[in-house]
């Protein structure tokens, strides 16, 4: 079942381009898009991050259109959604947020931080328009209506479905909400293909034909990768797993209290983790 934050307004899911795009702004570009809603003041405090994650070039493997129904799996604290709702606000598409699971015996952290997002994301209507809150989790119900999803998004949560035992689930109930031809866009912590994969990824590693594999088994034709999202400087052996790179940097094991002795210069050298961007599709 969603759980709707917001009206649940009816809108297009049409992937074509707006036939006109807004006048250009005076000191940068048109309003309303990618590049727009890419380099928005709002962003200010996030935008350090694109020279690791790439949004505008990510979004773009993706086929993002101004009209399309998207749904975000696990949007975090809404680091693409800052992206993400203002251009499909301006677009007339629609932004779907499927959040953890709350209720009884949900995490604490995620009931916060799903506070959080909706406080931020439902309330500047102006900027971010009409966000529609769902969710997604062990007994959660569909993410949206079947088959009226344009494009699915997976943005580094693999590994913490793989933890969460509910992996297979996330790509059944994508497979489930897209429209026939809709995509699911995936970027995933890398894991190398020469290291065994841990079935609960505890270090926040995947591999990349697991990850093509779990596509399969749910019905989905992989379209394309890309090396948008590479880091070949990451080797992969951090004592804390990926979380000892940016934008995490721990210096000791999560939940435990910071370690001022831990010598992090080599680990701020490599960046952020190298991972896989990948393009599937749903059957026409």
């Amino acid at each position: 079942m969603l759980m709707a934050a917001v009206a649940l307004t009816a809108l297009p899911g049409c992937s074509q381009e707006k036939t006109a795009e807004p006048p250009p702004a005076a000191d940068g570009p048109p309003q309303g898009s990618l590049e727009w809603a890419v380099g928005g003041p709002w962003r200010a405090k996030d935008k350090p991050r694109d020279a690791w994650r790439h949004p505008m070039e990510t979004l773009r493997f993706f086929g993002l259109q101004p009209r399309m129904t998207v749904v975000e799996f696990w949007p975090g604290s809404g680091w693409y959604t800052e992206i993400l709702a203002p251009y499909l606000a301006e677009g007339e598409g629609k932004y779907i947020a499927a959040g953890f699971q709350t209720g009884p015996g949900a995490d604490p952290s995620q009931v916060r931080l799903m506070a959080a997002f909706e406080e931020r994301f439902t309330n500047d209507r102006k900027l971010y328009g009409e966000v529609t809150i769902a969710a997604f989790g062990p007994t959660s119900g569909p993410v949206a209506e079947p088959g009226t999803v344009d494009l699915a998004l997976f943005l580094r949560n693999i590994h913490a479905w793989m933890a969460a035992g509910i992996a297979e689930k996330a790509f059944a109930d994508a497979y489930a909400a897209l429209r026939p031809g809709g995509v699911l866009g995936i970027e995933q912590h890398r894991l190398g293909p020469d290291k065994d994969q841990d079935p609960a990824a505890a270090n926040g590693y995947v591999q990349e034909a697991f990850v093509k594999q779990l596509a399969a088994e749910a019905g989905f034709i992989f379209v394309a990768a890309s090396e948008i999202n590479a880091n070949e400087r990451d080797t992969k052996d951090h004592p804390f797993g990926v979380e000892t790179l940016a934008p995490m940097a721990l210096t000791a094991p999560r939940g435990s209290p910071p370690d001022p002795s831990f010598d992090r210069s080599k680990y701020d050298q490599i960046g952020e983790s190298d991972r896989m961007t990948l393009k599937f599709r749903k059957p026409e």
